[in-house]
């Protein structure tokens, strides 16, 4: 697959620094913190080397706390104050609940969000150009995502009517808002589920069920992604087409994923950590978003549910799993 790179919006400074040793120049020793609802996985991993690329060397010039909420993300508050109790010079987020658990800990130690849904109407930030305050980095918002997800989708079911959409909505409430939009546009009828919580999984899936969904968005999110197994074998033992977010959905079974990178998204926003540990003010600097896109088709799964891929679509994929 080509990996798609990402386009900040608003200025190519930020993504202009040297892949150079620069960061070893100092001699000092820096620490920084990475939280995440989730379990440990590819964005963290694609983090790491993004600093690796500038010169930062953990256990020699950067020390790096994790820590990992396995999806329960009533945990994050207090992960977050432990991270602070080591004293990081910048804490690092993965998805919305961290960067909301992180943000509300602290106005001072500043944060990088590796990648956050909608980072304006979850009030993380004031604006993308100049975010103000202690957080910035990546968003994955985009006005025409939700669009094209749901073209790319009728492409495949023709006479789709009916979209459930599962996930912790309250944090994604712009990319919600545009998936309706894009629905109605589309001649289909989107039912809202909200599912935030591990122990709540039985009651959503049932809700899905009773909206009789002839395809299923799930949104990505720290809890989602911790029960994606789950997920995946009730939609297709219900015989629903599955869309989902990031790539790893479609690898273990989700028809299709049109989404940004999350691991680029990560590698990203090591360049802003960069920035911060040589004196920017986090507030400064703008909010990011992708302006490219991959598109994966689960072959194997779209055969299981009776599914023809249009060939022209097949095409334009850039990962197709057999």
């Amino acid at each position: 697959m080509d990996r798609r790179a990402f386009i900040g919006v608003v200025t190519g400074g930020l993504l202009a620094v040297p892949l150079g040793a620069e960061g070893q120049a100092t001699g000092q020793r820096h620490r920084v913190g990475l939280l995440t609802g989730a379990a440990p996985g590819k964005p963290e991993a694609a983090f790491r080397e993004g600093l690796r690329a500038l010169g930062y060397v953990e256990g020699g010039n950067v020390v790096v706390d994790s820590k990992f909420a396995q999806g329960r993300v009533e945990r994050l508050p207090t992960l977050v104050h432990e991270l602070l109790g080591a004293n990081p010079e910048v804490i690092v987020t993965f998805g919305a609940a961290a960067a909301q658990a992180a943000k509300a800990a602290t106005t001072t130690t500043p944060i990088v969000m590796a990648f956050a849904g909608d980072p304006i109407g979850t009030r993380l930030v004031a604006s993308l150009a100049r975010p103000g305050g202690n957080v910035t980095g990546m968003s994955l918002a985009t006005p025409e995502l939700a669009g094209k997800r749901l073209e790319l989708l009728k492409e495949v079911v023709p006479k789709l009517s009916r979209l459930t959409v599962l996930g912790d909505l309250s944090r994604q409430l712009e990319v919600v808002r545009q998936t309706q939009e894009a629905g109605r546009g589309l001649g289909m009828t989107v039912a809202l589920v909200e599912f935030t919580r591990a122990e709540g999984l039985d009651t959503a899936l049932g809700e899905v069920a009773h909206t009789r969904p002839e395809a299923l968005l799930v949104l990505n999110s720290a809890v989602t992604s911790t029960h994606r197994v789950r997920i995946l074998d009730f939609a297709l033992k219900k015989r629903v087409p599955l869309v989902s977010s990031t790539s790893e959905w479609a690898v273990v079974g989700a028809l299709m994923i049109y989404a940004p990178s999350l691991s680029d998204s990560s590698r990203q926003a090591a360049m802003y950590v960069d920035k911060i540990l040589k004196g920017a003010k986090p507030g400064d600097l703008p909010i990011e978003q992708p302006t490219k896109f991959e598109l994966v088709i689960n072959l194997k799964t779209a055969k299981a549910l009776g599914l023809t891929i249009p060939p022209s679509l097949l095409q334009r994929a850039d990962q197709v799993i057999e």
